[in-house]
């Protein structure tokens, strides 16, 4: 069976990796505010499909901290999902075989809840229907 994801993560792993995953998208909730208050659109990073700064030279140290966190997330098999909340999703296979995203929301104590690949946040399962 092929699978959208390469890495996958159990339950444990996905929970204990929170001790550095948490505070990132914590970080990353108040980087996007930082760049809001700035009136700096993050849409236009190359990451993003932009084409450059908002008629300034280099991009603000708040958007390259912003991407440099994605980027260690999407090191590590972890998906970025909503940046204005923190929604980060971690691949999971069922018992089933099925491919679902282990759902984490910034400010949440733990993982408490998955979806479906196609399912998305407003899709999220508890964790105890796993």
């Amino acid at each position: 069976m092929e699978h959208a994801h390469r890495k996958h993560f159990s339950v444990a792993e996905a929970q204990a990796a929170l001790a550095t995953v948490g505070p990132l998208a914590s970080e990353i909730v108040q980087l996007k505010e930082a760049l809001d208050r700035k009136g700096y659109d993050i849409g236009r990073h190359e990451y993003f499909g932009g084409r450059g700064p908002n008629g300034d030279r280099i991009y603000p140290p708040e958007l390259e901290r912003l991407v440099s966190i994605i980027h260690r997330l999407e090191d590590q098999g972890i998906l970025l999902k909503g940046i204005g909340e923190g929604l980060i999703d971690f691949p999971h296979l069922r018992g089933t075989g099925e491919e679902v995203y282990l759902c984490y929301k910034a400010g949440e104590g733990r993982i408490s809840f998955w979806h479906s690949l196609a399912g998305g946040y407003a899709a999220r399962r508890p964790l105890d229907e796993l």
